[in-house]
């Protein structure tokens, strides 16, 4: 299929003005580097997405659902894909009793705000995490003890032969910054969450000492993408990295933080590259001087 024919299907079903060439994927990723993705497709609506992914799987064409770029890091030489951004149509967020109801492309920061102005307590956590609910469902994302599985109800998983299942917390499996559709790929169509209520200044108050601590401990002044790798059990990969000697060390303007080691920022025009080569050195140095493995949080796409 030519490119022409591809681009033509690729608006039919998303709609002519949400499909982009060679679009950079710096503008897309709070790490702000990395080169261009072939096509950007916004999808605007769940119809439209439960067509395109079949439609994509059967092209036999890479493709990636990004969230809001909050956990990427896309190669300098691009996606030679199509990267999937969900757009409006998945930003709803309702509720019923003590239950929230949220689109994937949802922020978590809303849906933790608007709980709290209801009175209803359990996302505190995650208040101040840059992310969507679908990625957040995607990876079991947490923060300060909390996480996602705690307070899931179920979530609507779109497959990639285009059937839909309900999946409770249990059926994803989740567990520390995983979820079964990790190795069962599926989108994230809208997830539920059962509640607590609590006094709102009680909850406002939580959230308010969670912002404190990221201000004074995270370097939030540089783009990152958060935690750069997982915490290996019994560690903290922050202390560990520490330890070894890496704070402050750098590849071109991507650095180890200073602040919290567990970071790597970019400090100016720090490419894909700068950054993948920076980790690439922590993890040598920490296994050099600890023994311990640490383990990539972010997601890389592309050839590195």
């Amino acid at each position: 299929m030519s490119d022409t024919d591809l681009i033509n299907k690729l608006k039919e079903i998303a709609g002519d003005g949400n499909v982009l060439c060679d679009e950079p994927m710096s503008k897309h990723t709070t790490f702000k580097a990395g080169g261009a993705a072939r096509f950007f497709v916004t999808i605007p609506h769940e119809e439209s997405l439960k067509s395109m992914v079949p439609y994509l799987q059967s092209t036999g064409l890479p493709f990636f659902l990004a969230g809001k770029g909050s956990n990427l890091l896309v190669s300098d030489k691009g996606y030679d894909g199509v990267i999937l951004r969900l757009g409006s149509g998945f930003e709803r967020i309702s509720f019923s009793g003590n239950e929230v109801t949220a689109g994937a492309a949802a922020s978590l920061i809303s849906m933790a705000a608007a709980a709290a102005d209801r009175g209803f307590s359990g996302l505190e956590f995650a208040s101040g995490i840059p992310g969507s609910v679908g990625g957040a469902v995607f990876m079991n994302a947490g923060a300060y003890g909390g996480e996602i599985c705690q307070c899931l109800k179920d979530a609507e998983i779109l497959f990639l032969d285009g059937s839909t299942e309900h999946c409770s917390a249990e059926d994803l499996k989740l567990s520390y910054r995983y979820s079964c559709l990790k190795d069962r790929p599926g989108c994230v169509i809208k997830a539920v969450f059962t509640l607590n209520e609590d006094d709102p200044e009680m909850i406002r108050g939580r959230m308010e000492e969670y912002k404190k601590k990221r201000l004074e401990k995270q370097p939030l002044e540089y783009p990152s993408a958060g935690s750069t790798f997982k915490r290996p059990e019994g560690f903290f990969a922050g202390k560990l990295i520490s330890d070894a000697g890496l704070s402050g060390e750098h590849v071109g303007d991507a650095y180890v933080s200073e602040k919290h080691c567990g970071f790597i920022v970019n400090k100016g025009n720090a490419t894909a590259t700068d950054i993948h080569q920076l980790m690439v050195r922590v993890q040598s140095r920490v296994k050099e001087y600890t023994g311990v493995t640490l383990e990539p949080e972010v997601i890389m796409l592309g050839e590195f």
